[in-house]
C-alpha cells in the first residue's frame, strides 16, 4: 500500500503563492490597480507569516503590508480623495511599495539558495 506523498522541493521554504504574489504587486501598483493589489498583498503577508521559515521573509512580507497600508489608510481618512486608490497615492508611496516587495523578493531568492 502506497501514501500520498505531497511532492516539496528541496531547499524551498517560501510557498510559490507568495513568489508570484510579490512579483503582482509592483505590477499592479505600477499599472494603476493599487486598490486590487489588497489581494496580493494579503497572500503575501498571510502566507509568509505561516508557511515561510526564514524570519527574513517574514520581516520583509511584513514591511510589504505596511507599505501597502499607509496610503490605503490616507486614502480611506481623508474626506474629499480621490475616487481611487492609485489617482490618490503619493508617488513617494508608490516608490516605497515597490522597494519593499524588491527587498521581499530578494529574500525569497536568498531563502531558496539556502
Amino acid at each position: 500500500m502506497t501514501t500520498y506523498q505531497p511532492s516539496t522541493r528541496p531547499g524551498r521554504s517560501t510557498p510559490v503563492a507568495v513568489s508570484v504574489a510579490a512579483w503582482a504587486v509592483p505590477v499592479m501598483i505600477v499599472g494603476q490597480f493599487a486598490l486590487l493589489a489588497i489581494v496580493p498583498v494579503a497572500v503575501v503577508l498571510v502566507g509568509a507569516l505561516r508557511h515561510a521559515r526564514d524570519r527574513l521573509v517574514r520581516w520583509a512580507a511584513v514591511l510589504v503590508a505596511l507599505a501597502y497600508a499607509a496610503p490605503l489608510a490616507v486614502w480611506v481618512a481623508r474626506p474629499g480623495g480621490a475616487p481611487s486608490l492609485s489617482k490618490d497615492m503619493h508617488p513617494a508611496f508608490a516608490v516605497l511599495i515597490v522597494a519593499a516587495c524588491a527587498a521581499l523578493v530578494a529574500a525569497i531568492v536568498r531563502d531558496g539558495r539556502r
